[in-house]
């Protein structure tokens, strides 16, 4: 073989060699990944804790709010209550003063209100139908208020609490001429005439 040939065939084989060598060589690892930061558990229950704490703090207070509102919404209805059934009116017979057994129950239900509101005072005030002169009239509307006013004192409300006075025939709740009417018309109303103070709940 001559010089070149032998030397092509020289290169080939060293070109076949490092080829192999190449190829031999172990590939490089590949990096690991980075671990995970390390979790404190102490940390992470006293956040926790934290968090628990605001969230009852928050639940306590707002339970203490509409216990609060809950509170004056019933003391409001109370009040409210109480003044409705010192205004109930209370109704009369034709041409008499005399107080009915219905008439009794609603003064009777105004009772505990004014004993334990010794400091309200009370304006009765008796009316009549149309039938009838003007100043009898006014004297029927007297007697019924002053008929009002005897009952709630022999009940243990002080007399000087109760204003009793005669409008007669003058103030009308209904119009017309029929006993419907006139049967409105004959009563005692009330009204406070003291300051507009809270009221006192009667003692059960």
């Amino acid at each position: 073989m001559n010089h070149p040939a032998r030397l092509a065939v020289l290169g080939i084989t060293a070109f076949a060699v490092l080829a192999l060598g190449a190829c031999s060589r172990k590939q490089p690892a590949p990096a690991p990944e980075p671990a995970p930061p390390m979790v404190n558990q102490d940390s992470i229950n006293r956040v926790r804790d934290s968090v628990a704490r605001a969230d009852a703090a928050r639940r306590a207070e707002q339970a203490r709010q509409d216990s609060i509102a809950n509170a004056r919404r019933l003391a409001e209805q109370a009040q409210a209550e109480m003044r409705a059934t010192l205004a109930q009116v209370v109704y009369f017979n034709f041409d008499d003063a005399t107080l009915t057994d219905e008439g009794r129950a609603t003064l009777e239900a105004k009772v505990p209100i004014l004993v334990a509101n010794p400091s309200l005072t009370i304006r009765v005030a008796g009316h009549t139908d149309e039938r009838g002169s003007d100043e009898y009239n006014l004297a029927l509307g007297q007697r019924r208020a002053v008929a009002v006013k005897n009952y709630l004192t022999t009940r243990g409300v002080s007399t000087n609490a109760i204003e009793a006075v005669s409008f007669g025939e003058e103030q009308p709740v209904a119009s017309g001429s029929s006993e419907a009417a006139w049967a409105q018309n004959r009563r005692a109303e009330f009204a406070i005439t003291s300051p507009n103070a809270p009221l006192a709940r009667p003692r059960s």
